[in-house]
């Protein structure tokens, strides 16, 4: 059996060094939901600014999934600035314009400039709560400033939402755009291929589809599809079956079997 493969670059261990906080959020359910999004990406580390409500463990677990060590490791804190304490650069996430911030990028550009610093030290990746984001007092406290492109009409996203862009963007920041590889399989060769023409040539000229005195453009267009669909040695083999079976249909000599 062929197997596909799933392996994670190095740099990925970049991500392991990257905070997600949580300020004040009022849901449980959406600190379940970030624990989720983080583990599908790779981010480990998860800190809880002074939240509203504490999660139910089993709901959270539901709602985590496969993410709920995440959940169980959780690093819950009085203040922002217990947070952030240590990091090597902070981004604060805002949808919001404000007035009084540093530099300003989208979130593209912040997970490239997280993985960046994560060498050093960590990177705090730093989410508002749910209904109003993070305060401008809060924002200050960060470098940078991160936003997602969104529709102006209506750019805020779920908190969760928000965490498994941010957490996508680190990923690719760190990985590139490497995807799970589908196995290969052999291709067919000029001899089956053209194995395959002259045997759908002699069916359908046995159907009468095709007549080999006018033959007109059926047999080149035939052998343009089958090189354009570059077909795979099992393919041939599938429809060099099918033809078979209209043979047997047919006759030999092209005539309709009676039922």
């Amino acid at each position: 059996m062929r197997e596909f493969s799933t392996s994670n670059p190095p740099a990925v261990d970049r991500l392991t060094r990257i905070r997600i906080v949580l300020v004040r959020t009022t849901h449980p359910g959406n600190i379940a939901a970030a624990a989720r999004a983080m583990h599908t990406m790779g981010l480990t580390q998860l800190t809880l600014v002074a939240p509203k409500r504490l999660h139910d463990r089993d709901d959270a677990v539901a709602l985590a999934a496969h993410g709920a060590h995440i959940l169980e490791a959780a690093q819950r804190v009085a203040s922002l600035d217990d947070a952030l304490a240590g990091a090597a650069l902070t981004i604060g996430m805002s949808a919001r314009p404000r007035e009084f911030v540093g530099r300003v990028v989208n979130v593209r550009e912040a997970a490239q400039e997280a993985v960046k610093h994560s060498g050093p030290g960590d990177v705090a990746f730093v989410f508002g709560t749910e209904m109003s984001g993070l305060t401008n007092d809060e924002l200050a406290r960060c470098a940078i400033a991160a936003t997602i492109p969104a529709n102006p009409a209506y750019p805020s996203l779920n908190l969760a939402a928000a965490v498994q862009v941010a957490a996508y963007e680190l990923r690719v920041a760190a990985a590139g755009d490497v995807v799970w590889s589908a196995p290969e399989h052999p291709q067919a060769s000029y001899d089956e291929i053209e194995g395959l023409h002259a045997h759908a040539q002699r069916t359908l000229t046995a159907l009468a589809f095709l007549n080999p005195a006018m033959p007109k453009r059926l047999l080149p267009r035939l052998r343009r599809l089958f090189g354009r669909a570059t077909l795979e040695r099992e393919e041939v083999n599938i429809l060099r079956g099918i033809l078979a079976r209209i043979d047997e249909l047919i006759g030999v000599h092209g005539t309709r079997r009676r039922k």
